[in-house]
């Protein structure tokens, strides 16, 4: 796979992707509180991690900032400088959600298409990116004739193609095999640098090759610790002595937040 994407084919924002601010969030399912007054900035142009146990609120707090869930809410969640919310968020899943039906083009195209945007500017863009990521050969291919890494590229190109300044990650690596969980990470980093990304990750090495900044969720009602800032420019290397102290500090944290 070829890692090296020219930055012309990034829909980074830079300066101008925005910081996501919640005030004041609270949150409550089924009578219990999953979140309480929590205040939590996500900065922009920045890679910020979530880490967590299960169950502890890091999925919803992605699905609360998409405005995908409303009920059970209070507070404000708002995109600095940005007047219009709406179509700011893109959102990668854990699953790559490939319609079946549909080759790796269509895919990779069909946000624009339902928007109305399916022009031959678009196609080529996106074709130009399935070259970049080693997936040229594969352009009429389905879904089922690929591999799992290869669904995964498939779907990040589609969630970069939707031109958002803020992307929302669902642990959108996990269900990978180590290497290319590795080459995905690296090239996730490249492409989507400066958007502003919130990635959930129950992995500590993985927030500390990709995050600017990574906080531990625990509790109930969840809260969140202070901000970890890994040292260097992601993506880092996991060999790295700095990487591995940090790592054990983080499993610290999670430890200490699971008895409290």
């Amino acid at each position: 796979m070829n890692n090296t994407t020219p930055t012309t084919f990034s829909s980074a924002k830079g300066p101008l992707a925005p910081d996501v601010l919640l005030e004041n969030v609270s949150f409550t399912f089924s009578g219990e509180d999953i979140f309480r007054s929590l205040n939590f900035t996500v900065k922009g142009g920045q890679w910020t991690c979530l880490i967590g146990p299960s169950g502890c609120g890091k999925s919803t707090l992605l699905r609360l900032i998409s405005g995908s869930l409303r009920e059970g809410f209070s507070g404000k969640i708002h995109f600095r400088d940005e007047k219009n919310h709406n179509g700011l968020t893109a959102w990668m899943a854990q699953k790559d959600l490939l319609l079946p039906w549909l080759n790796v083009l269509e895919n990779v195209c069909l946000g624009a298409r339902l928007r109305g945007q399916g022009s031959s500017e678009k196609r080529e863009k996106a074709i130009a990116l399935l070259e970049a990521v080693g997936l040229g050969a594969y352009i009429t291919a389905l879904p089922l004739q690929l591999s799992g890494g290869m669904r995964q590229r498939v779907a990040l190109l589609r969630t970069l193609m939707e031109g958002r300044p803020v992307i929302l990650m669902d642990e959108p690596f996990s269900a990978l095999d180590a290497l290319t969980r590795l080459k995905l990470q690296d090239l996730a980093a490249k492409m989507v640098r400066g958007e502003t990304v919130l990635m959930v990750t129950h992995d500590p090495l993985e927030a500390l090759r990709l995050g600017d900044s990574i906080y531990v969720m625990t509790g109930k009602p969840a809260q969140l610790s202070d901000a970890l800032i890994p040292p260097g420019r992601p993506p880092r290397q996991p060999a790295d002595p700095k990487i591995a102290a940090l790592q054990a500090e983080l499993i610290d944290r999670l430890n200490r937040g699971n008895h409290t």
